[in-house]
Protein backbone atom coordinates (compact mmCIF):
# COMPACT_ATOMS: atom_id res chain seq x y z
CA UNK A 1 0.00 0.00 0.00
CA UNK A 2 1.78 3.32 -1.09
CA UNK A 3 0.59 5.08 2.05
CA UNK A 4 -0.06 2.78 5.20
CA UNK A 5 -1.28 4.76 7.51
CA UNK A 6 -1.06 2.19 10.41
CA UNK A 7 2.76 2.35 9.74
CA UNK A 8 2.88 5.31 9.99
CA UNK A 9 0.78 5.21 12.98
CA UNK A 10 2.89 2.45 14.43
CA UNK A 11 -0.21 0.26 15.20
CA UNK A 12 -1.00 -2.88 13.85
CA UNK A 13 -4.51 -2.98 11.66
CA UNK A 14 -6.50 -4.32 14.44
CA UNK A 15 -5.85 -1.56 17.29
CA UNK A 16 -8.33 -0.02 19.36
CA UNK A 17 -9.20 3.65 18.85
CA UNK A 18 -7.15 4.20 22.21
CA UNK A 19 -4.08 2.75 21.20
CA UNK A 20 -4.24 4.66 18.28
CA UNK A 21 -4.62 8.48 19.56
CA UNK A 22 -2.39 7.17 22.29
CA UNK A 23 0.44 6.85 19.69
CA UNK A 24 -0.49 9.97 17.50
CA UNK A 25 -0.13 11.63 20.93
CA UNK A 26 3.25 9.91 21.94
CA UNK A 27 4.71 10.54 17.99
CA UNK A 28 3.38 14.24 17.16
CA UNK A 29 4.99 15.21 20.60
CA UNK A 30 8.06 13.70 19.08
CA UNK A 31 8.14 15.21 15.82
CA UNK A 32 6.17 18.54 16.47
CA UNK A 33 7.83 21.22 14.45
CA UNK A 34 8.46 23.15 17.74
CA UNK A 35 10.29 20.43 18.98
CA UNK A 36 12.06 20.36 15.87
CA UNK A 37 12.62 23.78 14.30
CA UNK A 38 15.60 22.87 11.94
CA UNK A 39 14.45 19.81 10.82
CA UNK A 40 12.73 19.21 7.60
CA UNK A 41 12.53 15.17 8.09
CA UNK A 42 10.60 15.62 11.53
CA UNK A 43 8.32 18.20 9.88
CA UNK A 44 7.41 15.50 7.01
CA UNK A 45 6.97 12.90 10.15
CA UNK A 46 4.64 15.17 11.34
CA UNK A 47 2.61 16.01 8.64
CA UNK A 48 2.01 12.33 7.78
CA UNK A 49 0.87 11.21 10.73
CA UNK A 50 -1.50 14.13 11.20
CA UNK A 51 -2.76 12.78 7.97
CA UNK A 52 -2.85 9.24 8.97
CA UNK A 53 -4.87 10.51 11.66
CA UNK A 54 -7.37 12.27 9.99
CA UNK A 55 -8.53 9.02 8.47
CA UNK A 56 -7.48 6.25 10.99
CA UNK A 57 -8.95 8.68 13.80
CA UNK A 58 -12.44 8.39 12.38
CA UNK A 59 -14.24 5.53 12.57
CA UNK A 60 -16.28 6.21 9.07
CA UNK A 61 -12.76 7.26 7.58
CA UNK A 62 -10.98 4.34 8.89
CA UNK A 63 -13.71 1.81 7.60
CA UNK A 64 -12.86 3.35 4.22
CA UNK A 65 -9.69 3.15 4.43
CA UNK A 66 -9.81 -0.49 5.30
CA UNK A 67 -11.89 -1.41 2.38
CA UNK A 68 -10.69 0.70 -0.53
CA UNK A 69 -7.35 1.70 0.30
CA UNK A 70 -6.17 5.41 1.00
CA UNK A 71 -7.32 6.28 -2.31
CA UNK A 72 -11.28 6.32 -0.85
CA UNK A 73 -10.74 9.70 -0.63
CA UNK A 74 -10.83 9.59 -4.22
CA UNK A 75 -14.59 8.61 -4.49
CA UNK A 76 -15.64 12.34 -3.52
CA UNK A 77 -17.46 11.70 -6.89
CA UNK A 78 -19.83 9.47 -6.48
CA UNK A 79 -20.74 12.55 -3.65
CA UNK A 80 -21.39 15.24 -5.43
CA UNK A 81 -24.77 16.30 -7.44
CA UNK A 82 -24.88 17.20 -10.99
CA UNK A 83 -22.30 19.84 -12.34
CA UNK A 84 -23.41 20.62 -15.69
CA UNK A 85 -22.81 19.77 -19.35
CA UNK A 86 -20.23 17.45 -19.62
CA UNK A 87 -18.84 17.62 -16.39
CA UNK A 88 -17.77 15.29 -13.99
CA UNK A 89 -21.59 14.66 -11.79
CA UNK A 90 -22.86 11.67 -10.32
CA UNK A 91 -22.26 8.61 -12.32
CA UNK A 92 -25.71 7.42 -10.92
CA UNK A 93 -27.73 9.62 -12.05
CA UNK A 94 -31.29 8.83 -12.94
CA UNK A 95 -30.84 5.28 -12.14
CA UNK A 96 -33.58 4.05 -9.83
CA UNK A 97 -31.62 1.65 -7.30
CA UNK A 98 -34.75 -0.20 -5.88
CA UNK A 99 -35.35 -0.72 -9.37
CA UNK A 100 -32.05 -2.16 -10.07
CA UNK A 101 -31.91 -4.47 -7.23
CA UNK A 102 -35.19 -5.70 -7.16
CA UNK A 103 -35.37 -6.85 -10.74
CA UNK A 104 -36.71 -3.67 -12.56
CA UNK A 105 -40.09 -3.47 -11.90
CA UNK A 106 -41.98 -4.51 -8.54
CA UNK A 107 -40.90 -8.52 -9.01
CA UNK A 108 -38.88 -10.60 -6.05
CA UNK A 109 -35.48 -8.84 -4.81
CA UNK A 110 -32.17 -10.05 -5.83
CA UNK A 111 -30.44 -11.82 -3.04
CA UNK A 112 -27.41 -9.51 -2.51
CA UNK A 113 -26.56 -10.47 0.73
CA UNK A 114 -26.70 -6.69 2.52
CA UNK A 115 -28.74 -3.49 2.96
CA UNK A 116 -29.72 -1.17 0.54
CA UNK A 117 -29.01 1.33 2.45
CA UNK A 118 -25.07 -0.35 3.27
CA UNK A 119 -24.67 -0.53 -0.05
CA UNK A 120 -25.59 3.19 -1.47
CA UNK A 121 -23.02 4.34 1.48
CA UNK A 122 -20.13 2.91 -0.52
CA UNK A 123 -20.91 4.27 -3.56
CA UNK A 124 -21.74 7.47 -2.32
CA UNK A 125 -18.92 7.84 -0.08
CA UNK A 126 -20.84 8.09 3.08
CA UNK A 127 -24.28 9.48 1.93
CA UNK A 128 -27.47 7.64 2.26
CA UNK A 129 -29.62 9.11 -0.12
CA UNK A 130 -29.30 8.28 -3.89
CA UNK A 131 -31.30 10.89 -5.89
CA UNK A 132 -31.32 13.90 -3.31
CA UNK A 133 -32.62 17.15 -4.14
CA UNK A 134 -31.39 18.74 -7.63
CA UNK A 135 -33.19 21.43 -7.35
CA UNK A 136 -31.97 24.97 -9.82
CA UNK A 137 -29.67 25.65 -7.39
CA UNK A 138 -28.07 22.48 -8.11
CA UNK A 139 -28.57 20.51 -4.80
CA UNK A 140 -25.95 18.19 -3.09
CA UNK A 141 -27.03 14.83 -4.27
CA UNK A 142 -27.89 13.37 -1.06
CA UNK A 143 -23.93 12.73 -0.01
CA UNK A 144 -22.63 14.81 2.68
CA UNK A 145 -19.85 17.34 1.45
CA UNK A 146 -16.58 17.80 3.99
CA UNK A 147 -16.87 20.99 6.03
CA UNK A 148 -13.67 22.91 5.54
CA UNK A 149 -11.90 23.17 8.79
CA UNK A 150 -10.41 26.22 10.50
CA UNK A 151 -6.87 26.61 9.99
CA UNK A 152 -4.65 27.46 12.96
CA UNK A 153 -2.86 30.67 12.97
CA UNK A 154 0.83 30.18 12.41
CA UNK A 155 3.21 30.40 15.85
CA UNK A 156 5.09 33.82 16.51
CA UNK A 157 8.59 33.64 18.34
CA UNK A 158 10.01 36.59 20.27
CA UNK A 159 12.34 36.89 23.32
CA UNK A 160 12.25 39.12 26.00
CA UNK A 161 15.06 40.08 28.60
CA UNK A 162 14.03 40.14 32.34
CA UNK A 163 15.81 41.29 35.31
CA UNK A 164 18.45 38.79 37.12
CA UNK A 165 16.27 39.31 40.16
CA UNK A 166 12.89 38.88 38.39
CA UNK A 167 14.46 35.28 36.77
CA UNK A 168 14.99 34.23 40.84
CA UNK A 169 11.75 35.21 42.44
CA UNK A 170 9.08 35.49 39.37
CA UNK A 171 7.54 38.19 38.50
CA UNK A 172 5.99 39.50 34.50
CA UNK A 173 7.98 41.40 31.77
CA UNK A 174 5.94 43.07 29.03
CA UNK A 175 7.37 42.36 25.38
CA UNK A 176 6.72 44.46 22.63
CA UNK A 177 5.82 42.74 19.42
CA UNK A 178 4.25 43.42 15.99
CA UNK A 179 1.48 40.99 15.11
CA UNK A 180 -0.19 40.92 12.04
CA UNK A 181 0.92 44.53 11.41
CA UNK A 182 0.22 45.88 14.55
CA UNK A 183 2.18 46.78 17.49
CA UNK A 184 0.96 45.50 20.48
CA UNK A 185 2.08 44.80 24.10
CA UNK A 186 1.71 41.70 26.21
CA UNK A 187 2.49 40.68 29.76
CA UNK A 188 4.13 37.65 30.21
CA UNK A 189 4.25 36.00 33.59
CA UNK A 190 7.41 34.63 34.77
CA UNK A 191 7.69 31.99 36.87
CA UNK A 192 10.13 32.04 39.64
CA UNK A 193 13.70 29.90 39.30
CA UNK A 194 13.92 30.45 35.44
CA UNK A 195 17.16 30.64 33.53
CA UNK A 196 18.64 31.69 29.62
CA UNK A 197 16.87 29.58 27.34
CA UNK A 198 13.17 28.90 29.03
CA UNK A 199 10.77 29.26 26.51
CA UNK A 200 7.34 30.17 27.67
CA UNK A 201 4.16 29.19 25.81
CA UNK A 202 1.27 31.73 25.47
CA UNK A 203 -1.58 30.03 23.67
CA UNK A 204 -4.09 31.49 21.59
CA UNK A 205 -1.47 34.94 21.31
CA UNK A 206 0.01 34.56 17.83
CA UNK A 207 -1.21 34.55 14.37
CA UNK A 208 -5.27 34.62 13.88
CA UNK A 209 -6.13 31.90 11.69
CA UNK A 210 -8.77 31.54 8.95
CA UNK A 211 -11.39 28.56 7.93
CA UNK A 212 -12.59 28.38 4.10
CA UNK A 213 -15.06 30.71 4.87
CA UNK A 214 -13.37 33.31 5.82
CA UNK A 215 -13.90 33.38 9.28
CA UNK A 216 -10.82 34.09 12.32
CA UNK A 217 -10.20 30.08 13.23
CA UNK A 218 -7.60 28.97 15.71
CA UNK A 219 -5.12 31.66 16.41
CA UNK A 220 -1.69 30.23 16.87
CA UNK A 221 0.95 30.52 19.83
CA UNK A 222 3.57 33.08 21.35
CA UNK A 223 6.14 31.26 21.69
CA UNK A 224 8.93 33.90 24.44
CA UNK A 225 12.32 32.45 24.90
CA UNK A 226 13.76 34.77 27.89
CA UNK A 227 17.09 35.88 28.43
CA UNK A 228 18.13 36.41 31.68
CA UNK A 229 20.46 40.38 31.91
CA UNK A 230 23.27 40.01 34.17
CA UNK A 231 23.49 41.30 37.66
CA UNK A 232 26.46 43.64 38.80
CA UNK A 233 27.31 41.41 42.17
CA UNK A 234 25.46 37.76 42.33
CA UNK A 235 25.82 35.00 39.81
CA UNK A 236 24.08 31.62 39.56
CA UNK A 237 25.45 28.37 39.11
CA UNK A 238 22.69 25.52 38.66
CA UNK A 239 20.41 26.34 41.91
CA UNK A 240 23.05 28.24 43.56
CA UNK A 241 24.29 31.56 43.49
CA UNK A 242 27.37 32.96 44.05
CA UNK A 243 28.91 36.60 45.59
CA UNK A 244 31.89 38.34 46.20
CA UNK A 245 31.56 40.10 49.14
CA UNK A 246 33.90 43.47 50.14
CA UNK A 247 35.50 43.40 53.51
CA UNK A 248 37.71 45.39 55.18
CA UNK A 249 41.20 44.17 56.41
CA UNK A 250 40.26 44.26 60.29
CA UNK A 251 36.86 42.31 59.58
CA UNK A 252 38.38 39.52 57.46
CA UNK A 253 41.76 39.30 60.13
CA UNK A 254 39.75 39.58 63.72
CA UNK A 255 36.65 38.17 62.34
CA UNK A 256 32.59 40.42 61.85
CA UNK A 257 29.38 39.90 61.64
CA UNK A 258 28.06 41.13 58.28
CA UNK A 259 25.00 42.08 56.61
CA UNK A 260 24.96 40.04 53.27
CA UNK A 261 21.56 40.38 50.45
CA UNK A 262 19.94 37.62 49.24
CA UNK A 263 16.95 36.93 47.57
CA UNK A 264 14.65 36.21 50.56
CA UNK A 265 15.97 39.52 52.66
CA UNK A 266 19.09 40.82 54.38
CA UNK A 267 20.98 38.41 56.44
CA UNK A 268 23.44 38.46 58.97
CA UNK A 269 26.53 36.39 58.02
CA UNK A 270 29.35 35.50 60.87
CA UNK A 271 32.97 36.32 59.37
CA UNK A 272 35.37 33.94 61.66
CA UNK A 273 38.70 35.36 61.89
CA UNK A 274 41.86 35.08 60.01
CA UNK A 275 39.93 35.09 56.52
CA UNK A 276 42.28 36.01 53.62
CA UNK A 277 40.97 37.13 50.03
CA UNK A 278 39.06 34.11 48.50
CA UNK A 279 37.64 32.50 51.40
CA UNK A 280 34.13 30.96 50.57
CA UNK A 281 31.44 30.69 53.15
CA UNK A 282 27.97 29.05 52.43
CA UNK A 283 24.69 30.38 53.59
CA UNK A 284 22.13 27.58 53.15
CA UNK A 285 19.10 27.95 51.46
CA UNK A 286 19.57 31.47 50.05
CA UNK A 287 19.65 30.49 46.87
CA UNK A 288 17.32 29.56 43.46
CA UNK A 289 14.12 28.08 44.59
CA UNK A 290 13.24 24.92 43.64
CA UNK A 291 9.77 23.35 42.37
CA UNK A 292 9.77 20.77 45.19
CA UNK A 293 10.35 23.94 47.56
CA UNK A 294 13.49 23.44 48.54
CA UNK A 295 16.06 25.96 47.96
CA UNK A 296 19.94 25.91 46.41
CA UNK A 297 22.89 27.81 48.84
CA UNK A 298 24.19 31.03 48.18
CA UNK A 299 27.84 31.09 48.67
CA UNK A 300 29.67 34.12 49.70
CA UNK A 301 33.41 34.97 48.49
CA UNK A 302 35.20 37.34 51.12
CA UNK A 303 37.24 40.32 48.69
CA UNK A 304 39.83 42.20 51.53
CA UNK A 305 40.01 46.14 50.32
CA UNK A 306 42.13 47.84 51.11
CA UNK A 307 42.46 51.78 51.61
CA UNK A 308 42.90 53.46 47.97
CA UNK A 309 45.94 55.71 49.61
CA UNK A 310 47.57 54.88 53.20
CA UNK A 311 49.56 57.63 55.24
CA UNK A 312 53.20 56.74 56.52
CA UNK A 313 51.93 55.53 59.86
CA UNK A 314 49.64 52.77 57.86
CA UNK A 315 52.30 51.91 56.13
CA UNK A 316 54.54 51.56 59.46
CA UNK A 317 51.65 49.53 60.76
CA UNK A 318 51.50 46.89 57.84
CA UNK A 319 55.21 46.86 57.99
CA UNK A 320 55.48 45.73 61.48
CA UNK A 321 52.22 43.12 61.37
CA UNK A 322 54.42 41.68 58.31
CA UNK A 323 57.06 41.27 60.53
CA UNK A 324 55.48 39.76 63.10
CA UNK A 325 53.72 37.12 61.34
CA UNK A 326 56.26 36.32 58.15
CA UNK A 327 54.33 34.23 55.34
CA UNK A 328 55.33 32.20 52.14
CA UNK A 329 52.00 33.11 49.90
CA UNK A 330 53.77 31.40 46.85
CA UNK A 331 55.69 28.67 47.91
CA UNK A 332 55.26 25.77 45.54
CA UNK A 333 53.46 28.14 42.92
CA UNK A 334 54.80 26.58 39.50
CA UNK A 335 53.65 26.00 36.18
Amino acid sequence: MADDYYKIMGVSRSASAEEIQKSYRKLAAKYHPDMNPDDDQAKKRFQELQKAYEVLGDPEKRKMYDQFGPGFEQMGGFRGGPTGAGGGGNPFEGMDFEQVFRGGGGGQPFSFGGDLNDILKQFMGGGAGAAGAGGAGGGNGGGRRRRSQAAKGSDLEATAEIPFATSILGGSVDLHLNRDGKMETVSVKIPPGVDSGKKIRLRGQGMPGANGAGANGVPGDLLVTLQVLPHPHFKRHGDNLELKLPVTLAEAALGAKVDVPTPAGVVSLKIPGGCSSGKRLRVKGQGVKKSDGTSGDLFVELHIKLPDHMDAASEELIRKLDSLHPLAPRAGLAW
